[in-house]
């Protein structure tokens, strides 16, 4: 393993923690949250290089995988299940693996990230194959887990990036696109559910937002293909017909009972 800095083990810029007030605690929190997003922004040509990469798999049907432990686990699992409802994309475009197990994603499951193999039997499962990108995540660019599967995928010649943030890590260095995103130290030093863990959400959005709007799933700037899964979607749908036909509350929702989706509709109507 490298030699490199451990960022999200270094102690933080704060001590004596327990002798603040509960406002001194919220602020100095906040004061260290403001820090994320300029971190996130060094990290946009790299970003972009995967995003670009997935754009030309996904239309020729390749999938998105991400693996992880813990935060960055759970992280990676909701990301992916909010593409169906969000985008309409079927369930199996987007898939986020942790270790573990779906248990996992409530309750830790012990010693399940220092296992190297699990991750490519986790991802054999979906028969993932070169179509496909893999995304490993670990805020300490470490996990086990996601190194092995890192690896594998590598040998099997499917393209492979890494979210991590400490740079110059083993994730950083192993995948073909690194992601390296530097917050510093934690509040409570190590807690990397944190800035590591905000930094990471962050990234994760930008990917499959941007994603999503280059592979056609968002019309202007309108959610288009969302599942109508729920009244307050179908009221959003019906919003969007309004404003896209230039029809009245109940013309728009007749029309959207009609063809059961916005880009339906405004495909079939708009002129």
């Amino acid at each position: 393993m490298a030699d490199y800095k451990k960022i999200t083990e270094t102690p933080s810029n704060y001590t004596d923690l327990e002798l603040m007030n509960t406002e001194s605690i919220l602020k100095n929190i906040n004061n260290e949250d403001k820090k994320i997003a300029g971190a996130v922004q060094k990290s946009i040509p790299q970003i972009t290089k995967l995003v670009n990469a997935l754009e030309n798999r996904f239309y020729e049907g390749g999938r998105l995988f991400y693996i992880g432990a813990g935060t960055s686990g759970r992280l990676g699992v909701l990301d992916a299940s909010e593409i169906p409802p969000t985008y309409g994309m079927p369930h199996d475009r987007v898939i986020g693996l942790i270790a573990g197990g779906d248990s996992a994603i409530r309750k830790a499951v012990e010693f399940a990230e220092d296992d190297t193999e699990q991750a490519w039997l986790d991802l054999k499962a979906y028969d993932i194959s070169a179509k496909d990108v893999l995304v490993g995540i670990a805020a300490s660019g470490t996990t086990p887990y996601v190194l092995g599967g890192i690896r594998e995928a590598k040998a099997h010649g499917i393209l492979t990036a890494g979210i991590t943030n400490n740079p110059g890590s083993p994730l950083a260095t192993s995948s073909d696109i690194s992601i390296e995103i530097d917050v510093g130290p934690e509040f409570v030093t190590g807690s990397t559910r944190m800035k590591s863990g905000t930094s990471q959400k962050l990234v994760l959005n930008m990917i499959t937002t941007a994603l999503m709007i280059r592979v056609g799933r968002v019309k202007g700037n309108k959610m288009v293909n969302m599942q109508l899964s729920n009244n307050k979607l179908v009221d959003r749908g019906t919003r969007y017909l309004m404003e896209g036909l230039q029809l009245s509350y109940n013309e728009a929702q007749k029309v959207l009972n009609q063809y059961g989706s916005v880009k339906e509709a405004l495909d079939a109507l708009k002129k």
